[in-house]
């Protein structure tokens, strides 16, 4: 038995860059949301460090050209222009909605740092700010009369006529076959970590979205653009890889070998310090390197990073007393389903947005911290041309 929904627009992803074209879409709009597993399962929660912004005027340049620089100068400069031009909207929207970024005494917005970027100018809630985001976001779209959430609700095919997208197919929880015909179709279904021995994804992601698009001749750009993050807590335990924020080594953490030697810049792009940890490891002919908090005061360390401190504390590592064990592990898809600045896609009424998408922001190599903000502000792009439809 196969059962029909009907609805104006079908998101696949309930991670920011779903949650966020939801809440970003008119409130006419009947939408229906699917989660391949619980809402809470999407790399969107996992982020640590934080989401950029432009600080002022003054820092435009240095920022495009720290985005561009870390992409290898392989960026769309036209997307990388629109997500900076937008991104002090974002934050201003994402604060009226009540995400607790870190704020200084005075009340103004905290600044961290991490690598490749010539200043702080990344907003952050503890070592926790993806999460923050994403249940703020999940809060607001629950409240929607005009959208329903499917848990445990998988796309498993687009539904095509004509060159047009006017639905996709899904399986849910009980097996039962869907067919959803959607006006518009947004996959947001995130990277592809799920097919890596060693990632800080979510096994679940697999690259669904992307696969199905080659299917039915949608293009994909940059397919073997993958992001290794050089700083992963080493463990022989089975599973995800928890990530040990690069806001960390902004804050003073530095990488040392078995020596307790330097031999790498902490602040250099996260592939050139994958690079150097993997060519260190080879030369001493271990598994791992070391992460060093020493030089971090401790008020930063539980105030910054209590997720981080927590964590490493209950795998036998005190932070404010030893260094712990690190080794790069996949991280990001900087590569995905081809769209526009308006995250459509080649095939009509078909959307990409977040890590499935690929907009050119992020060339090579991502710039820390831009995730979030590419992802919604893309998302919000996407919703607005949809919006316009009629």
């Amino acid at each position: 038995m196969t059962r029909k929904l009907y609805c104006d627009v079908v998101i696949a992803g309930c991670g920011i860059a779903g949650l966020y074209t939801a809440l970003s879409l008119p409130r006419e709009k009947k939408i229906l949301m699917l989660s391949k597993e619980d809402v809470a399962s999407c790399d969107s929660m996992l982020a640590q460090g934080g989401i950029c912004v432009l600080r002022d005027e003054s820092d435009y340049e240095a920022y495009f050209e720290d985005t561009m620089r870390a992409g290898h100068y392989e960026n769309r400069k036209e997307s990388v222009a629109i997500m900076i031009d937008s991104s002090r909207a974002v934050i201003e929207h994402l604060l009226t909605l009540g995400v607790r970024f870190e704020k200084n005494a005075d009340g103004s917005l905290a600044y961290t740092r991490e690598g490749a970027h010539s200043q702080p100018r990344i907003c952050f809630h503890k070592d926790i700010t993806g999460e923050e985001i994403t249940t703020t976001l999940l809060k607001h779209v629950r409240n929607l009369a005009n959208v329903r959430i499917m848990e445990y609700t998988t796309m498993t095919d687009l539904i095509e006529k004509d060159d047009n997208c006017i639905g996709m197919k899904a399986k849910d929880k009980n097996g039962e076959l869907l067919q959803i015909y959607a006006l518009n179709t947004v996959v947001a279904t995130g990277g592809i970590g799920g097919l890596y021995q060693h990632s800080t994804n979510f096994p679940l992601l697999t690259g669904d979205a992307c696969r199905i698009a080659r299917e039915h001749g949608v293009a994909l750009e940059h397919m073997d653009y993958v992001q290794i993050h050089p700083t992963c807590l080493y463990s022989k335990k089975q599973g995800r890889s928890f990530l040990i924020s690069e806001s960390a080594r902004g804050e003073g953490a530095v990488i040392h070998n078995h020596k307790g030697e330097r031999f790498v810049d902490e602040l250099l792009p996260r592939d050139v310090v994958t690079e150097a940890i993997l060519k260190e490891m080879e030369k001493e002919g271990v598994d791992y390197e070391y992460l060093s908090f020493e030089k971090v005061p401790e008020p930063i360390i539980r105030g910054h990073f209590p997720n981080i401190y927590n964590y490493c504390l209950q795998e036998g590592y005190d932070l404010l007393k030893e260094s712990v064990p690190i080794v790069p592990a996949q991280h990001y898809f900087m590569g995905g389903i081809h769209v526009d600045s308006d995250s459509q896609t080649t095939m009509k009424h078909l959307y990409a947005v977040g890590e499935t998408s690929c907009n050119g922001v992020h060339g090579k190599n991502r710039l820390a911290s831009n995730s979030l903000l590419e992802s919604l502000v893309f998302a919000k792009r996407a919703a607005q041309k949809i919006g316009k439809e009629r």
